[in-house]
């Protein structure tokens, strides 16, 4: 008994030596990661409180788009961008705000939610649906110079069809009569290379297309 009473201190020795070596780290490790799962529960907690209070915010965006509200899409959008900005519904509030103020005829106030899409969506196809957006404001107010500007980067694959045919509506209202005819060209040719049911697209821009040249061709 007495050989085991030793064997069981050499050993408790040996405990209480690693212990004063590496005590404080494992302590320390415990530590962090308990801070981190409160930390981690609270910023999920967090996150749900933004994401309800933002898309209260977006229902009544969506009520002010119902009633053709345009003043009061844009007040609401505006609290979702200053406060919520980091939510989905940021981008979906400043796109359907825009679309009102642009029906609207409010060029100013359509133009400033699409520029904030464009500088803050997360996802590369939003920036380039608001830029396509923010070219046609741009056109619709008389300014062809400023949707070309928008225009000069191409967008995604899948938007190069109303990417062309933009360019070649803003390349005729400034008068540049052979780039729209090849900007409605290339249009045509991706309408032809991505064929869907249903689709009058081509119909409508080769009509545009044919009127720069007087007849069809």
């Amino acid at each position: 008994m007495a050989v085991y009473d030793l064997e069981e201190q050499e050993q408790l020795d040996e405990l209480k030596a690693w212990w004063a070596q590496w005590g404080n780290l494992i302590t320390g490790v415990i530590v962090a990661i308990a801070v981190a799962s409160v930390g981690w529960q609270g910023w999920k907690w967090y996150q749900r409180k933004e994401s309800a209070q933002a898309a209260a915010l977006y229902a009544m965006v969506e009520k002010a788009a119902a009633q053709q509200d345009p003043a009061a899409a844009r007040q609401a959008t505006g609290q979702i961008l200053e406060k919520y900005s980091g939510t989905a519904y940021a981008t979906l509030a400043a796109m359907l705000s825009a679309k009102l103020q642009a029906d609207a005829g409010d060029t100013e106030n359509a133009v400033l939610p699409l520029q904030w899409v464009i500088d803050h969506a997360d996802l590369a196809i939003m920036r380039d649906i608001a830029r396509l957006r923010l070219a046609a404001v741009r056109l619709n107010g008389g300014d062809a110079q400023g949707a070309l500007a928008v225009l000069d980067k191409a967008p995604s694959e899948t938007l190069l069809v109303r990417y062309y045919d933009l360019r070649g509506d803003a390349l005729t209202a400034a008068g540049k009569i052979d780039e729209a005819k090849a900007a409605y060209d290339k249009a045509l040719a991706q309408v032809n290379a991505n064929p869907v049911a249903g689709d009058r697209s081509a119909e409508i821009i080769r009509l545009k297309r044919d009127a720069l040249s007087g007849g069809a061709q």
